[in-house]
């Protein structure tokens, strides 16, 4: 299948299942998309085996591999994602809440990932299967990361507090990149592909220069690419710059072992500065932000449609649906955890600590990064065994949590007003 036949193809199956989701479910539309790929998938698995003249599941299973997830979200549209993302936020608030932000992406990131491993490692040998701690490390890094393209979307329709806002999307944006970097380094050490010992001192160093340096690349880039576009007013020469702004900071930080993602977060979040808005007139500004938007929507329905559809890559075994069943809560309780701990140091009395923990607990969504995170892991036994779990938990948090944000959101915010979808 060429190309533009495959692009052809799924963008008349998320037009159909926007449409669908429009005239049923009323759903927000990417979670909607989501539901029908995953029903349609199921339809797929349970007839395969009544029509043994024909595979129902070559076709599908060409697409997927044609496609490669983790490939194409890891290594593409998430330069975009992530990019449309930092340009929604309020960088005034961001700042004054960047001490929060930091705490929640690096240390609850950390503590998220070992509160999980330990959990898992004691949970599995109860269900029949022990996993070595390493590859329980592994899980605790595709699953610690919450989901910008899911939390970001979700806060467009919440009226939450502004400065709540902003340490939702902000960490959403920073940890994902965290959790890409530590999986990176963890991965190594689970699957022995690092030389020699890792000591402490060397995973800090890889982290800063990942982290930091991917953080110090964006802000140069964006600020350059400002510069650039001061004194014109042409639109299409604005939208041109920030898009290649995004992939090319994207690529570039890849290229010298940084991070991708949170360079292009950096480099979003100039587009959200005052400097910024002396740059761009109204009208300017204006056709930047819908255009991105579009791009944004587009690409997280396309996303969420492939996140169903890849249950056909998986083969369902009793140990994994007991295990995703108890990882489940688990990921939940986790979060709680590395929330309260890693906000505990930076003086949170003022924020009614109660009601934050709560929103951002069960507003702590995963979705595109850690499907792809896990498809990405060597075969093997262990991917056969962890894959399924990860993707349940995805599923979960996006299908269940997703749809009661609101209700939560409501009670613990009596005050906010919801927009429309």
């Amino acid at each position: 299948m060429d190309t533009i036949s495959l692009l052809a193809l799924l963008l008349t199956l998320s037009a159909g299942f926007s449409i669908l989701n429009h005239h049923t479910l009323r759903v927000p539309v990417t979670i909607g998309v989501l539901v029908f790929s995953l029903l349609t998938s199921l339809l797929v698995m349970i007839l395969n085996p009544l029509i043994p003249a024909y595979d129902l599941q070559a076709l599908p299973r060409s697409v997927l591999g044609a496609i490669n997830l983790p490939a194409a979200l890891l290594n593409g549209a998430l330069s975009l994602l992530l990019f449309a993302g930092a340009m929604q936020v309020d960088v005034g608030l961001l700042r004054a809440k960047l001490m929060s932000v930091t705490a929640l992406s690096i240390l609850g990131t950390v503590l998220a990932v070992a509160f999980l491993a330990v959990a898992a490692w004691c949970v599995f040998p109860l269900l029949g299967h022990a996993v070595p701690f390493t590859w329980c490390i592994v899980l605790g890094a595709i699953l610690a990361p919450t989901d910008p393209v899911s939390v970001v979307g979700m806060l467009k329709r919440l009226g939450l507090p502004g400065p709540l806002q902003a340490v939702f999307a902000g960490e959403s944006l920073f940890n994902d990149g965290v959790g890409v970097v530590i999986f990176g380094v963890t991965i190594g050490l689970a699957t022995g592909d690092s030389q020699g010992v890792v000591g402490a001192s060397e995973i800090a160093m890889s982290f800063c220069r990942e982290a930091l340096g991917g953080g110090l690349l964006g802000a140069i880039t964006g600020w350059i690419a400002l510069r650039v576009l001061k004194g014109q007013r042409d639109p299409h020469i604005d939208l041109l710059t920030s898009l290649a702004l995004a992939t090319g900071t994207f690529s570039i930080a890849n290229q010298l072992g940084m991070s991708g993602a949170i360079a292009v977060v950096v480099a979003g979040l100039c587009f959200g500065t005052s400097y910024s808005h002396s740059i761009f007139d109204e009208v300017s500004r204006k056709e930047l932000d819908i255009a991105w938007t579009l791009i944004d929507e587009v690409l997280n329905v396309l996303l969420f449609m492939l996140i169903g559809f890849e249950i056909l890559e998986i083969t369902p075994h009793l140990f994994t649906v007991l295990a995703t069943l108890a990882v489940i809560p688990l990921s939940i309780a986790v979060r709680a955890l590395s929330v309260l701990f890693s906000t505990l140091p930076v003086h949170l009395r003022q924020w009614e600590r109660g009601r934050v923990l709560g929103i951002l607990t069960w507003g702590g969504l995963r979705g595109g990064i850690s499907v792809s995170l896990a498809l990405g892991l060597p075969h093997g036994d262990l991917r056969d065994l962890l894959l399924p779990v990860c993707y349940g938990v995805v599923v979960f948090t996006i299908i269940v949590q997703g749809l009661t944000m609101e209700r939560v959101a409501r009670r613990l915010y009596p005050s906010i007003v919801s927009r429309p979808q």
